[in-house]
């Protein structure tokens, strides 16, 4: 039986703590969270007590933790579990300035332990099998990457104020797509960005859309088109341009029924939020956490993926801000 102590009792903890519990073989054992009635509540449905930080990784029966609490925790926390030769699961981003997120994977790899990022698209079910059939050839050798991903509506001006910036916060998970789908590095990043959708997001030092060019080592092309509102729902697909065809990942919907009638044919809008929309994810991605543990075998999305994901985001952050192509070492 694997031990397990999860950060965090928010949405996200929530969703991650159902996804320990209906792992084989993993238990639940602590819930650590500020909130002391959150970390109550989550820790009785699943069975767990409520610990301290300083109790769960003096346990030399938890094995792995499970890093869901606010990104300014992140870090810290992945420097006292890697001491403490725990195996480590941690939401994106590993933090938000870039030389603590190196000092992270620094402090992973000397400690040997396993660290997986959260980075759950690579394990959606449709967006996984684009990628096999194009490491097949279906489509020859990758040229373009296109890239949307819309939210239905923008977080909190409080959260947008602590969040980083839209590149850290939310194109991060694209930039990791970027370097997934392509396989390649990025050597220029060019992005422009503006405030659409509400005003009082500037008022934080912010934009609510964005458009990005990144050309690679190889000199395949990637745009990377965002924005924080999408009145028809949550908006998360890509296409592949390839030397033989095309591969595109579309939408998922409640359901698959169109209807077709003498005035349109129409069909259901797109999952309305992250939390539906990667629900196999999650729980894939959490089963691949363990299995590797277990196993030994390198996870998917590793701490190094998680801080070449944020030197993207900062090299956008930096283009938009400055205006210009930000070249980056090959």
């Amino acid at each position: 039986m694997i031990d397990v102590a999860i950060f965090g009792a928010g949405r996200i903890g929530k969703i991650h703590a159902a996804n320990i519990a209906a792992q084989a073989g993993v238990r639940l054992k602590y819930v650590c969270d500020v909130h002391a009635e959150s970390a109550a509540e989550l820790a009785q449905r699943h069975g767990a007590q409520v610990g301290r930080v300083e109790q769960v990784l003096d346990d030399s029966s938890v094995a792995a933790v499970v890093i869901a609490s606010s990104t300014d925790t992140h870090a810290d926390l992945i420097l006292r579990a890697a001491a403490a030769g725990k195996a480590i699961f941690c939401e994106k981003p590993v933090d938000l300035d870039l030389q603590r997120a190196q000092a992270c994977a620094e402090a992973v790899r000397a400690a040997g332990v396993t660290c997986m990022i959260g980075f759950q698209r690579r394990f959606d079910p449709t967006f996984e099998s684009l990628s096999r059939r194009l490491e097949a050839g279906e489509i020859g050798d990758p040229e373009m990457l296109l890239v949307t991903s819309r939210d239905p509506g923008a977080p909190p001006l409080s959260y947008i104020a602590s969040s980083g910036g839209i590149f850290k916060d939310m194109l991060i998970h694209d930039f990791d797509i970027f370097r997934w789908i392509l396989a390649d590095e990025a050597v220029s990043v060019f992005a422009t960005g503006s405030c659409l959708t509400d005003p009082a997001i500037a008022t934080a030092g912010d934009v609510d859309s964005t458009a990005v060019t990144l050309t690679t080592r190889s000199g395949r092309l990637c745009q990377i088109n965002t924005s924080r509102r999408a009145a028809y729902g949550y908006d998360q697909r890509f296409e592949v341009l390839g030397s033989k065809g095309m591969l595109q990942a579309g939408n998922h919907r409640p359901t698959e029924v169109v209807a077709a009638t003498a005035s349109q044919v129409s069909s259901d809008l797109p999952e309305h939020f992250f939390l539906e929309r990667y629900r196999a994810a999650y729980a894939r991605e959490m089963a691949h956490f363990f299995q590797a543990m277990q196993s030994g075998a390198p996870v998917r999305t590793s701490i190094e993926d998680g801080v070449k994901a944020l030197q993207l985001a900062e090299a956008a952050a930096t283009s938009w801000r400055e205006r210009r192509i930000v070249s980056l070492s090959a």
